[in-house]
Formats: C-alpha cells, structure tokens, sequence
C-alpha cells in the first residue's frame, strides 16, 4: 500500500503543538508540582528518552506493542521510554548504587506509547512523580498517597479522590477461589483492571464454585469505602496473602488518618494497578470533572532487581496532560509584558531600562520607532493595564527623540 506523503503542516498522529497558552500552564503545574516534591524531600532527576530496549524496555510494564523501537548505527535496539519507574530504577541501580537507603526522587518528563490511530489517545505524554526506594512499610507508601494528593492540590486540582487497594488481597483471594488455574485467575483481574464487572460476572458464572463461594466473589465489587471495608475483606478470604495484604492497607490508611487526608482516599479492593510490576499497595487519583485517572502509583518490590539491585519501593506519578486539558478552576493568572518603545537615537536608554526592569523580574517586550507616525497608540484600560493597538501590556514606557518626555 502506497503512503501518501505528509503536508508541511501535518504531524504524526498522537502529538501535539502547545501554544503559548498552554505552555505556561503546563510549566506552572510542573513548577509548583516539582516545588511541592521538593519541600516532602524528594530531588529531582533526569534521564535520557533513548534507552535500550534489552534494560529498562524489558524490565518496563510497557507491553512490548506500545513501545517505540528503533536500531542506532550499531545495529543495538533502543526504546523512546515509555514510563519513568523502570529508568529510574535503572539509575538506582547503577549511579546511585552506593547511596544510603531510602532515596527519594522526583521527576518531570515526557514518555512516548505507541497508540491505535483511532484510539485518540496520546502517543507523547508528561508525567510528573516521585519514587521513595529503600522502605518497605506502610509508612512509605501511605507517605506517597499523602504526597499525591499534596501535588495534586498543587497542581491546581480541586476536588478529587483517591481509589486506593492491594495487588497481594486479589492474588490471594483467587488463589483460594481458583486454585490451579493461572488463566483464569488472570482473566479475573484483567476485569477488573478494564473496570469490565459484566465480563466478571459473566467468567465467575461459568466456574464450577459453590454459589455462596460466587455470591463472595461478586461481593468483591462492593468492597469501596473507608476502614471498615478491611474488616469485610478479611471475612471474604482466609488466605494468609490476602489477610496480610489487608493488614497492611488497614496500616497505611491509619497513617493516612495521621496525616489529615483520609477524606480524600477511598479503599476499593478491586484496584489491580494497571501496570504489571506493582506488587502491593497501588491507587489512581480522580479529578471530579474527569472519568479518567490524573495520577497513579503503587509498590513495585521486584522491579529493581531486575538491574541488580533487589531493593524494595513505592511511587506514583501524575498524568500533567490530563491535569492541564481537563481540569477547570485552575488559575489563569499571565503577567503582562511591559512595553518600551525607542527610537535610534534613545535606543540606549530604552534597552537599558529594559535590562533593569527585567532584573526586577518584569518581563519585557522593546520595539524600535522609526518615528512619530510609528508610535503605537496608548490607551488605559484600568490601573495595570494598557492596551496599545489591539495589545495589552502593564505599562507602556516611550524612550523618542521627538517626544519630549517618556510615559
């Protein structure tokens, strides 16, 4: 099939331009987000966008499918990083080998996913998060809960909850449920991962379990609401995986408790975490305009071993696309630019009060007048605000020759 050949305007599919606009939104949300990091502890770290496909693309929760592959000059397979957990556990690994545990690190960067056309979704996306490397209790991970819902408010983000559960209660209810049977055990959890409660109806319909053993199984998609659901789950399931992992949701929420931020969190035990490292504790955070997550996290206790270096951690990050396209109230407040205007003769002193006004913070747009005529027209809109041919500026200052004083 013949390709038809790009116009100059297009770009491929999946990307996007950001204007002005929306720039500055974005890099306010990543600024008071990274700031917010920043103050809990948390340093930030950058990593390339080319890695090789044989580390962190294998060891990435990534399918194989989503991940953009391509050779360097070597003939060696490389990937566009898909997510931030596996590189930053590959520099955990390496870099930071001989670092005291536990390490805290934050991160803002963009990740690339290979997407159906028609799926509409993003093929480049940011993502801002946090991993704590080194703590495997539920001090951790109720600390990364609480530093979510922290960046979330700093990322503007008004009203939302945080869906929060545990990988280990599912493994262990299944494997008590359907023991011997990994597919099906499997197909349970995708279910819920896709939020397909028909579809999990449907496949416990078609097992041979005693209908009371069922009727436990569909009370699983009830299990959403504050402590008490610990309780309830521990009378779903007898298996020593499923009650440990329940003890420890029942710790991290009473440190939530601790931290004044349990009104936010929500415990919902169908939670699988949509990525396939996570091994405990995971949780998605939603905004109350959005049907989708603008930030998720969970532990991730074996992903490190992978580069050498068995070390337990926990992490989250936020979806800063969704944040700054979906979510309304955020503040739009845009300094304007002062405007000094010169002709050849004052050029000097024009672009010397520029350079002062800037280094008071301002910023500063200087236009060059070849003379009277070309002077734009000012005119006050209220007290900061100037407009001068269709623009708006805090204030206009004229450095000419042929006026005898600037305004």
């Amino acid at each position: 099939m013949k390709m038809s050949k790009p116009k100059g305007f297009e770009k491929p599919a999946g990307v996007r331009d950001y204007l002005p606009r929306a720039v500055t939104k974005l890099r306010k949300i990543e600024n008071d987000v990274l700031h917010c990091m920043s103050r809990w502890g948390y340093k930030q770290v950058i990593t390339p966008t080319l890695e090789y496909y044989d580390t962190v693309g294998v060891a990435s929760s990534t399918s194989d499918q989503k991940l953009y592959k391509l050779l360097n000059n070597r003939g060696q397979a490389l990937v566009l990083r898909s997510e931030m957990t596996a590189p930053v556990a590959r520099v955990v690994s390496s870099l930071l080998k001989d670092e005291p545990l536990p390490l805290r690190l934050s991160y803002h960067a963009n990740v690339f996913r290979a997407i159906e056309e028609e799926a509409g979704r993003e093929a480049e996306f940011f993502q801002t998060g946090v991993e704590l490397v080194g703590d495997d209790s539920p001090e951790a991970d109720a600390e990364v809960v609480a530093l979510a819902i922290s960046s979330l408010q700093a990322a503007g983000v008004k009203s939302f909850k945080i869906a929060m559960g545990h990988v280990g209660f599912l493994d262990g209810l299944f494997q008590e449920a359907v023991p011997g049977l990994p597919e099906v055990q499997e197909e349970l959890k995708n279910h819920l991962l896709g939020r397909d409660y028909v579809a999990f109806r449907d496949t416990l319909r078609r097992l041979e379990l005693p209908e009371a053993q069922k009727s436990e199984l569909y009370g699983l998609l009830r299990l959403r609401g504050g402590k008490e659901i610990c309780g309830q789950a521990l009378e779903l399931s007898s298996h020593p995986l499923a009650r440990t992992s329940i003890e420890h949701l029942c710790k991290v929420w009473e440190v939530l408790v601790s931290y004044g931020v349990s009104q936010h969190v929500l415990i919902d035990l169908t939670m699988v975490g949509d990525f396939s490292y996570y091994t405990g504790m995971t949780f998605e955070g939603y905004a109350s305009e959005l049907g989708f997550p603008v930030c998720s996290g969970g532990r991730y206790d074996n992903l490190l071993q992978q580069f050498g270096r068995p070390t337990p951690s926990t992490g989250f990050s936020l979806k800063t696309n969704r944040i700054l396209d979906g979510v309304s109230g955020m503040p739009e407040e845009e300094e304007l630019p002062v405007l000094i205007q010169y002709d050849a003769l004052r050029r000097t002193e024009g672009l010397e009060e520029a350079a002062r006004l800037r280094s008071e913070g301002h910023i500063v747009v200087t236009r060059l007048a070849a003379g009277p005529e070309d002077l734009k027209t000012v005119k006050r809109l209220d007290p900061g605000t100037v407009e001068a041919d269709g623009e708006e500026y805090g204030e206009i200052y004229t450095f000419v020759s042929f006026v005898s004083e600037h305004g």
